[in-house]
């Protein structure tokens, strides 16, 4: 994605708006996007406030981004700079302004939203080139992940010492084709949550 903002001619441009690329895959489903401004925090929490994000991510539940902010709503990569640029999600973007120009304006989201020829222009310098890149090499890793010991076995190798994952024990007994499981005693239902 850098590659293709960088070739689309956006990046300048989300620069000086004050957007950043962020860690691709898990950082901000897992509420790795960063802390808010701690009197935004202290202001949510002690007004007890229902705050909102646009992500154009695929899920939108409570925290899903932060854990202070409480709705998250989807949307296209461009309405997500849309409402960031607003301010606010209780804009309708129909008819109301995002903002003012330079000129002192009103610039609304059709003053700003690219024509059908301008989105084929930025296709058009999108190639497999930039996406063979970035993928040739995506399991090699760096020095640290190709340090990583890994044992060659037929299946997975639990670590009784790990905090993460666990054999479930509620398997130590099956053995053969997997038969219809009944009951389950002793199962625990996980959610990792990484923090800072």
């Amino acid at each position: 994605m850098t590659d293709y903002y960088k070739a689309a001619g956006l990046t300048p441009y989300l620069d000086a708006l004050g957007f950043d690329l962020v860690g691709y895959g898990c950082t901000t489903c897992i509420g790795n996007s960063g802390p808010l401004a701690e009197p935004i925090e202290k202001a949510i929490t002690r007004a007890d406030l229902t705050v909102a994000s646009v992500l154009s991510g695929n899920r939108n539940f409570e925290g899903r981004v932060h854990p202070l902010v409480k709705t998250n709503w989807l949307a296209s990569p461009p309405l997500v700079v849309a409402y960031a640029l607003a301010g606010s999600v209780r804009v309708d973007l129909s008819s109301e302004p995002l903002g003012t120009g330079t000129d002192g304006q009103p610039v609304y989201l059709r003053d700003i939203w690219p024509s059908q020829q301008e989105i084929a222009d930025a296709v058009a310098k999108v190639d497999t080139a930039m996406f063979h890149k970035e993928y040739a090499e995506v399991f090699a890793g760096d020095a640290q992940w190709q340090a990583i010991e890994v044992p060659q076995a037929a299946t997975y190798v639990w670590q009784d010492d790990s905090t993460y994952i666990q054999h479930p024990p509620f398997f130590d007994d099956i053995t053969g084709p997997l038969p219809l499981i009944q009951d389950i005693h002793g199962a625990a239902c996980w959610l990792c949550w990484v923090t800072r």
